[in-house]
């Protein structure tokens, strides 16, 4: 960064990392006392939000470049009741490869003291312990890198760094056959294929689901093709076997493509995606070569669906073309029903069809079934079968309009026409009766279901964090009628009637907002209640809005979605640009003399 900006950083004294325990330090606890001398960048996520995989991604590269100055602390603090379980971090932080300290925070007492709105956040300390940015959402790996090596500069000039090994410790290493399972399918010859996620390789089972036939890819993280010894996957998940059966689609997550198995020769090849991540927003109708966290995958009229996790939204590939197309969703996080141009997802993680052409769709952020019909005369439609929003869920069955799920990641046709959901995050199977609109439990006690397959009588259940497949039978079903639960997250106090939203975005050094086609900036806000926005919903540029909160509601949630363009100063008309976004979900108060302002930053250095 330049001298006149970095004039200008933020210079505040850094609150202290309190929470429950520290992970990856050997049973260490670890102080900004102890950390004086070098560069602490605290990582606030939670380990269901795609953006914050995005964001340990782009964490890689840096952590590896400036080792030696340079420590990287996780901040977990939770969304869901099932993120605060210590089993679940743990298990989490394993998961995803996190290869640097992380504090636990259930309570989100270290978010409160670092003033966090959104999932992912980055808190930049400085070696004099003085916090010197902070970035919302995800992007800044480049921007982040620049203001490290300025900071370096700045006080090793000072004589105040303070070079060494970081206090990270790696666990023991995991010994199971799999490792955090991801989704399973059958095979033509009465065998299954499962995502070995963690292991980044695929599998294919005898039918007692234990026995390995052989196993695709070399098992380290990587993207190549090739033989299946020496291909390379990384956080593989959705799987779908192509019309023939010689073939299967693989839905490479990490990496960002869709990976083909030739079933017969075992080698692999790229089919979508280039291995970097989509950063434009992609409208419905549109193509595009890049792709975003796809998470799974569906033969579904004529063509495969590609649950596109990153975006938010339902993409569809066509395997003699190459091409992939937006079928549905705006890249807006949320809940919103109605054309398929026009819905809102949020983080769609599972997919299935059944007999009447109904595609089924597990939409995790919002704990929701969603479904998308297809109806000639008036266009295809996108309704919601279970689910409120995205910080209501729960366990609770009965009827659909009051059920509540949390965080599902699979969906399955029954025999019988029904939908069974594995509930990840409730441990459950849970069962939604379209011609009775009604919702029960079909299994509980299960580990982070993930997926599921309908075999015969019998339900095959990807039960991700006990790193196995179990087979259940298909029961009539239970009732089940557990608490509600909400975010537990302080809502902001705002006074009723005209507020001032602003968000704050600078560019990172290096770059300038590309205003040659016009302003490169896009605001939408939405409300839950919709009540609750009396004027300012909807799309529009500029990073500034008045927004009219009705005085006859008394509390919800505003739902505030920006993007900005930037591109480099130093390429000309061809310069490269870049794309940030952020969507926030603010539990909001109203009250009387409450501030009438509400800032948010996208980025802020």
């Amino acid at each position: 960064m330049t001298s006149d900006v970095s004039t200008e950083r933020m210079r505040v004294r850094a609150p202290e990392l309190r929470g429950r325990r520290w992970l990856n330090t050997g049973g260490a606890s670890l102080s900004l006392a102890g950390l004086r001398g070098r560069i602490v960048v605290l990582d606030f996520w939670t380990f269901c939000c795609v953006n914050c995989l995005h964001a340990l991604d782009e964490l890689r590269p840096v952590e590896e470049e400036f080792g030696d100055v340079l420590v990287i602390i996780g901040v977990h603090s939770p969304k869901f009741v099932h993120e605060a379980d210590p089993a679940a971090v743990e298990a989490a932080v394993e998961r995803y490869g996190v290869a640097h300290p992380v504090l636990d925070d259930p309570e989100l007492v270290t978010w409160d003291a670092y003033a966090a709105r959104a999932w992912p956040t980055l808190a930049v300390i400085d070696p004099a312990g003085q916090v010197v940015a902070r970035m919302a959402g995800e992007g800044h790996g480049p921007g982040l890198a620049s203001l490290v090596r300025e900071l370096v500069a700045e006080h090793e000039a000072a004589g105040t760094l303070r070079r060494g090994d970081g206090p990270y410790v790696a666990p023991p290493a995991p010994e199971t056959a799999l490792r955090f399972p991801g989704k399973v399918v059958a095979l033509p010859g009465g065998t299954f294929l499962v995502s070995d996620t963690a292991h980044h390789q695929v599998v294919e089972l005898e039918a007692d689901l234990v026995t390995e036939r052989r196993r695709f890819g070399a098992g380290s993280r990587g993207f190549v093709d090739g033989p299946a010894d020496t291909a390379r996957f990384s956080e593989p998940q959705g799987l779908l076997v192509l019309p023939g059966g010689t073939e299967v689609l693989v839905a490479d997550t990490v990496n960002h493509a869709l990976r083909a198995v030739d079933l017969t020769t075992g080698a692999v090849a790229t089919v979508a995606g280039t291995g970097s991540q989509l950063r434009e927003r992609v409208l419905p109708g549109a193509a595009s070569a890049e792709l975003s966290s796809p998470w799974d995958l569906v033969w579904w009229d004529g063509r495969v669906v590609v649950a596109m996790a990153g975006p938010h939204q339902l993409w569809s590939f066509d395997p003699a073309s190459g091409e992939t197309t937006v079928l549905a969703g705006t890249t807006n996080e949320g809940l919103r029903d109605g054309p398929p141009d026009e819905a809102f997802f949020a983080q769609p993680s599972g997919l299935a069809v059944d007999d009447e052409n109904t595609l089924w769709v597990a939409d995790s952020e919002t704990s929701a079934l969603r479904r998308v019909q297809r109806a000639p005369a008036v266009g295809a439609e996108v309704g919601t079968a279970v689910g409120q929003g995205l910080f209501e869920f729960g366990h609770r069955d009965g009827p659909a309009a009051e059920a509540l799920l949390q965080h599902p990641l699979g969906v399955a046709v029954l025999p019988d026409g029904s939908v069974a959901v594995a509930d990840t995050y409730n441990g459950a199977v849970r069962r939604f009766d379209p011609s009775t609109t009604t919702v029960s439990t079909l299994a509980e006690g299960l580990a982070e279901p993930s997926d599921l397959l309908v075999d015969g009588d019998e339900l095959i259940v990807v039960e991700s964090a006990a790193h196995r497949l179990v087979r259940l039978p298909i029961p009539a079903g239970a009732q089940v009628d557990g608490a509600a639960h909400t975010v537990r997250r302080a809502p902001t106090d705002l006074s009723p009637g005209a507020v001032e939203l602003r968000i704050a975005f600078a560019p990172p050094a290096g770059q300038h907002l590309d205003d040659r086609f016009g302003d490169p900036t896009s605001l939408t806000v939405a409300a839950s209640p919709p009540e609750l926005l009396v004027e300012g919903a909807g799309t529009a540029t500029g990073l500034t809005r008045t927004l009219h909160l009705s005085p006859g509601v008394t509390d919800g949630v505003l739902q505030v979605s920006v993007a900005a363009a930037s591109c480099d100063d130093d390429g000309g008309t061809f310069a490269a640009c870049h794309r940030y976004q952020q969507d926030w979900g603010i539990p909001v108060r109203l009250a009387p003399g409450a501030d009438a302002v509400l800032d948010l930053d996208l980025r802020a250095v």
